[in-house]
């Protein structure tokens, strides 16, 4: 089996400091759990930083690395500066309360980028330097949304999945971050994209297509000659393990323990400190449930569990500050000498006692404002072996979209939350243990192992076909000698497409007009002894005729059903064509023009195209694929083709295709003729595959192609063209 080289922020270890020694344990935490299984299995590393090795003596140091080797764990060594402003100055100053939808908590100017990239360096070089080939890469989480590009760079042909574990926000408001581009070009990288929930996989690709102009096929892309695939993967707990640890006797004996001799109704909340959670509106909810209901008071508690986080930022403390200040402020109302209303823990607790809790509670509180996902829900689940207990969950989990038996919240609405609360305090047995067992039976059958591995089938399933096809640009002194062969070929005959390949895509046709270095260009290369120029596009006749004038070359417009051969001035066409649909295509494009705003119809002699790329990216992207679908349906006994483009829906009559004009130009012996296309979309394939076995073909662009030698853009084809001339 392929070696998995995981790569996260962190390594899954705590380094400890005792008794003279360093020492090393492995972390508990949900993904530490999830993916020791496939690392032992695999064989493979683990690469993260590893805390703060810098405060260890130098003895203790090199222990602690040694045994980090042992465990096959990769350190990342970051300082403290590094560390500052990489994580507290971006991760968790910009991108958490962003992804979170809290753009409130942004600073006011968003700062340490730059550090961000070059910690993701250090972390795509440490991957390179100890790559094999066959590996898996599985780069995790918001901290390292540039490692996939960056190791792409370095290792073009790796399989590399990367997952987010916190909330991808809707676009307008990811839009809203400077460096979104750089963000969403990092994560293309990748092979795999893994998303929590359908919704944040959706946002995603919404954003790929307003930022980026990227549409996505259903859960499919094409990006830099890759297809890129989104999943959504809920991930899962070790749920065995704690309902094992639910039934230890030592756990059940805690159990009694907490629920005390007072037989008081017992509310749980165990979170991070952090203001995502949603403790604060949680305790609002609270005191509102103890105004609206007398008789719950003395007769349920709260105990909230707040992990510390993150204590030496400012804008944490603060919470803190508001979080102690509403339980006094709910401890001065209702508290009496015989009952505490809030039990406020602000530590970290084990495993055990964690379980224990949650035997003990008859009702689990899970509100936060946004969250990925948020396993304790499902580690509450998991733990209630006796099938009883309520989870009250907010609808802002990403497992909201998995336990729909849990009573949902908007922890906006803090009256809802009260009365969802003494909803689920007042439920009776049978309704809590019907809802508890189909719960139960989700979280054990979409645990943890079965997250790993369903990510990790679809990473290291074999690509499809088009993607083994290497479509990175060819390698420069590879065309430096095709240029040289093509020179000294004593004819040459040039076939080459217009929008895309000699001139970049613009928003309306009649904005991609020749610049003056364009036609010094061409009319260099026509005056070349025995080279022929000829143009092979999908415009219609008229703007390109107009504007390519006085240069003596072969015009093929309409993807070749129009023809003015070289040295000619007489258009010849193809066999007449049935255009009796012509009239009600143009019927349903004007519908759709008047639909889109942005967009418009091009009428050609015999096909028509509706250009979208002046249209809102997204809007227009629905748009196109339903008029294709209404076409296809319309026209399905109709002698016709509908042809997809960039940003563009062509119809032009069946049999109709640049492939033919290659027997057209090469009339005559043609044996001493080398033919040289280059294009850069679908409609040249048809080009591409006609060409005699001494052809060249050239595709200009990223996309899946039949081409054999591949130029990254417009730019660069005009340079290659510039060093065909002697």
């Amino acid at each position: 089996m392929s070696r998995v080289l995981l790569v996260s922020n962190r390594l899954p270890i705590r380094i400890n400091v005792g008794d003279g020694a360093a020492t090393i344990e492995r972390s508990s935490g949900g993904l530490a759990t999830g993916l020791s299984g496939p690392h032992e299995a695999s064989d493979g590393l683990w690469i993260g930083w590893p805390g703060d090795l810098d405060a260890l003596s130098e003895q203790d140091r090199e222990t602690a690395l040694a045994r980090l080797s042992e465990l096959r764990l990769e350190p990342v060594a970051l300082s403290a500066a590094e560390l500052e402003r990489y994580y507290d100055g971006y991760c968790n100053s910009v991108i958490w309360p962003l992804f979170h939808y809290l753009p409130a908590e942004l600073p006011l100017e968003i700062r340490n980028f730059e550090e961000y990239r070059r910690v993701n360096e250090r972390f795509a070089e440490t991957v390179a330097k100890h790559y094999r080939d066959g590996d898996l890469i599985w780069v995790h989480d918001y901290q390292l949304m540039l490692v996939p590009e960056l190791v792409r760079r370095r290792l073009p042909d790796a399989r590399i999945g990367f997952f987010l574990h916190i909330p991808f926000p809707s676009s307008e408001l990811f839009r809203t971050l400077p460096e979104r581009d750089a963000i969403l070009r990092g994560l293309l990288g990748a092979d795999l994209i893994g998303f929590h929930t359908t919704a944040y996989m959706r946002h995603f690709a919404s954003s790929l297509l307003l930022s980026l102009g990227v549409a996505t096929e259903i859960d499919r892309l094409n990006w830099r000659g890759r297809s890129v695939r989104l999943g959504c993967f809920g991930m899962g707990i070790d749920a065995r393990a704690y309902d094992e640890t639910a039934r230890d006797a030592a756990v059940l004996a805690r159990v009694s323990e907490i629920r005390g001799e007072d037989k008081a109704q017992i509310l749980l909340g165990i979170d991070r400190l952090d203001y995502t959670k949603g403790i604060p509106r949680r305790l609002l909810a609270f005191e509102r449930l103890l105004h609206a209901h007398p008789e719950l008071r003395g007769r349920v508690r709260l105990v909230q569990v707040a992990v510390p986080s993150r204590e030496d930022v400012r804008a944490y403390r603060a919470f803190r500050s508001l979080t102690d200040e509403l339980i006094g402020r709910i401890h001065g109302q209702f508290a009496t000498p015989s009952w505490v209303p809030v039990h406020w823990l602000y530590r970290s607790l084990p495993r055990e006692e964690i379980v224990a809790l949650y035997r003990a509670a008859d009702v689990m509180l899970v509100t936060p404002l946004r969250d990925g996902m948020n396993l304790v829900a499902k580690e509450f689940v998991a733990s209630r072996a006796d099938e009883d207990g309520v989870l009250v969950l907010s609808e802002f989990a990403g497992a909201a979209a998995e336990l729909a038996e849990a009573i949902s919240v908007n922890p906006f609405d803090i009256e809802a939350t009260a009365e969802a609360i003494h909803r689920a305090l007042t439920l009776g047995p049978e309704d809590r243990r019907a809802r508890m067992r189909v719960l139960r039976t989700r979280v054990f059958a979409h645990d943890v192992e079965r997250w790993v591995s369903g990510f990790l089938s679809v990473l290291r399933a074999e690509p499809e076909r088009e993607n083994r096809v290497r479509r990175t640009p060819t390698p420069e002194p590879v065309l430096e000698e095709l240029a040289q062969h093509i020179r000294a070929a004593p004819r040459r005959v040039l076939l080459l497409d217009y929008d895309g390949t000699l001139v970049p895509f613009a928003r309306t046709p009649e904005g991609a007009a020749p610049d003056l270095e364009l036609r010094a260009l061409l009319t260099r290369l026509t005056r070349e002894p025995g080279c022929e120029v000829h143009i092979v596009s999908g415009r219609g006749r008229g703007l390109i005729e107009e504007w390519l004038e006085g240069i003596d070359l072969g015009l093929h417009l309409e993807h070749g059903l129009w023809s003015r051969l070289h040295g000619s001035n007489e258009w010849t066409s193809l066999a007449a064509q049935q255009l009796s649909w012509r009239d009600a295509v143009r019927e349903i494009l004007w519908d759709f023009t008047s639909r889109t705003p942005g967009s418009l119809i091009e009428e050609k002699s015999a096909s028509f195209a509706w250009h979208y790329r002046g249209a809102d990216p997204e809007f227009g992207s629905m748009q196109a694929k339903e008029l294709r679908l209404h076409l296809s349906e319309r026209l399905s006994n109709v002698p016709v083709e509908i042809i997809p483009g960039e940003m563009v829906v062509e119809v032009r009559p069946h049999g109709v295709n640049k492939g033919r004009v290659v027997g057209r130009v090469l009339t005559g012996d043609a044996s001493d003729a080398l033919v040289v296309a280059l294009g850069d979309d679908r409609t040249d394939e048809d080009l591409f595959a006609a060409l005699p076995e001494s052809g060249v073909s050239i595709h200009v662009g990223t996309s899946a192609s039949r081409a054999r030698y591949r130029i990254e853009g417009v730019a660069r084809a005009r340079e290659f063209l510039r060093a065909l001339h002697g």
